[in-house]
């Protein structure tokens, strides 16, 4: 990167921190949709901190998120989940990744969109399918057809993910090229509540 595109992506970085004061942003959308992956390099740019919901149940349960599935159950898992979320959403200007299943929780998405400016990192199913197939903890997809169980889940969830404040698309790109995607797209849409509000 040249030095006139660092420059300006710091300002824009510099921008975005005054613009969200403590606000907290999400990154809520499906499983290898890049929300960690993003939300890394987007709390380094923010110079915030990063937190993964899905790190955060772990440690609170001392479990990995299979073996709560599997012991648990969903049901409370989903309650862990919510608990973490809302202690989380406390700290000041965290940058936070969610698991897929989070923003689809009545309760947990009304805890983001009071606390927080949310996020939908929206992927196609080939990238998301392609991503997720690296990786063998993921539960939800332990089914005869993890393709179809990844679509039905896309069917279900898209329209509640729409919901998020903003929407960037997770394209098979450099996940850095989707961080500076995000900051565009929340200056965007601060300027525009900036707008409303006055």
């Amino acid at each position: 990167m040249n030095r006139p595109d660092a420059a300006l992506r710091q300002a824009r970085a510099e921008q975005l921190v005054e613009r969200l004061g403590g606000r907290p942003l999400v990154l809520v959308g499906m499983m290898g949709a890049g929300k960690t992956t993003v939300g890394r390099r987007l709390a380094a740019r923010l110079n915030r901190n990063f937190l993964d919901s899905d790190e955060e149940i772990e440690k609170a349960a001392q479990m990995t998120i299979p073996e709560i599935f599997e012991q648990r159950g969903e049901p409370e898992f989903r309650a862990g989940e919510t608990r973490v979320i809302a202690r989380v959403l406390k700290e000041y200007g965290v940058v936070l990744a969610t698991g897929g299943g989070a923003f689809v929780n009545l309760e947990t998405r009304a805890l983001m969109k009071g606390e927080a400016v949310t996020v939908w990192l929206k992927a196609e199913i080939d990238i998301l399918f392609e991503r997720v197939s690296r990786r063998s903890n993921r539960p939800l997809l332990k089914t005869a057809n993890p393709r179809a169980t990844l679509q039905k889940l896309i069917d279900d969830r898209y329209p509640i993910y729409a919901e998020a404040d903003v929407t960037v698309i997770s394209r098979d790109v450099p996940q850095d090229a989707v961080a500076g995607d995000v900051v565009e797209a929340v200056l965007s849409y601060l300027k525009r509540q900036d707008r409303s509000d006055g």
